[in-house]
């Protein structure tokens, strides 16, 4: 039996370095920018990069979830929409190699993949979707969802109103718990009240991070602060302080929605059922943050199916994303996750 259903955008990761020539050139100016197919293409045709050396490795949120959440040892299946190229045998054989059940929908379009553009020292994501976009509404049968005890969605198909709907609609008949990751502060500007309303009247996790939260705040509540400069410790302060008594609000007395926040070097907070659960954690220098808030989210997810405490979910998910910031994206071997395959079945 499936524990996670992951759904989301298969795509793969290729990490590369560019200077500011060849970013101002194809428009990756932001730290995450979505870029036409041809453009990306044309990326994969730049001479000046050295592809024989790059890292390639499966990506997308939910695949990311439910890649991490079967290295230890869960049941995980992912579901999305994939093309017919050498990139989509690459993510099938890295998710089914991890584990992984996959059930994907074979399109014509290409391969969704993303570039994590190393600018300067600066990490830039670029993300070109492809096929993964032809996943709709008409693709999820309530077979497919029945019997899990998550679904994991991907938070960039919040676009895809009709999907993430309907998937939620399914869900709920069935008492299944759907999580969310909110996926940028761009998503959380344009689907904040959607989010809110979906927490109200579905079984909902909600994965954000710091920036995520503050903004979702700032959102909700209608004011605009600048936060973008604030430290870590100034960005957990406010969280603790303002966001925390929202969340406190929007929970208080019910069993979901339960509110997630990373805040990276400085742990994570949940709030559930009114209360605030602080969790820190050791601070260590990365080499990629890429996967580590979907690992996170794996963990934190796996260790509530096996029904271990808030507290407990949140140290699992601080100590997996710790494990991927040393590698680029998810590509880690299962060994190095075994330790904390084996909480899970105490």
């Amino acid at each position: 039996m499936t524990e996670l259903l992951c759904i989301g955008n298969p795509i793969v990761d290729i990490f590369i370095e560019i200077d500011k020539r060849l970013a101002e050139k194809y428009g990756i100016l932001e730290p995450a920018v979505h870029i036409e197919y041809e453009k990306a293409q044309a990326i994969l045709s730049e001479s000046s990069i050295d592809f024989k050396n790059v890292i390639r490795s499966s990506g997308g949120g939910a695949a990311n979830v439910a890649k991490i959440a079967a290295m230890l040892g869960m049941k995980a299946a992912f579901y999305g929409s994939i093309g017919q190229d050498e990139l989509a045998e690459l993510f099938e054989k890295e998710i089914t190699n991890a584990g992984v059940s996959l059930m994907l929908k074979k399109s014509s379009k290409k391969t969704g993949l993303c570039f994590v553009c190393s600018v300067d020292g600066e990490t830039r994501i670029a993300a070109s979707p492809g096929a993964a976009l032809e996943l709709t509404e008409i693709d999820i049968s309530e077979d497919l969802i029945s019997g899990v005890e998550v679904v994991v969605l991907d938070g960039y198909i919040l676009d895809r109103r009709p999907l993430v709907q309907h998937i939620l609609l399914l869900a709920s008949r069935r008492g299944i718990p759907v999580a969310i990751d909110a996926g940028s502060i761009f998503q959380v500007q344009s689907k904040a009240e959607e989010i809110l309303t979906y927490s109200r009247n579905f079984p909902l996790f909600l994965f954000m991070n710091a920036d995520e939260a503050i903004t979702f705040y700032d959102t909700i509540r209608k004011t605009r602060e600048e936060t973008i400069l604030l430290s870590d410790k100034d960005k957990e302060s406010m969280i603790l302080r303002d966001v925390c008594a929202m969340l406190k609000i929007i929970t208080d007395g019910e069993l979901f929605p339960i509110v997630v926040v990373k805040m990276g070097s400085r742990g994570a907070v949940v709030v559930a059922g009114g209360n605030v659960y602080h969790e820190e954690t050791f601070s260590i220098i990365p080499r990629s943050v890429v996967g580590a808030g979907d690992a996170f989210c794996a963990a934190f997810i796996s260790a509530w199916i096996r029904s271990k405490s808030i507290s407990e979910c949140a140290a699992l998910g601080n100590k997996v994303a710790g494990k991927i910031l040393e590698v680029p994206g998810t590509d880690i071997k299962s060994e190095k996750l075994n330790k904390y395959a084996k909480i899970l079945k105490r």
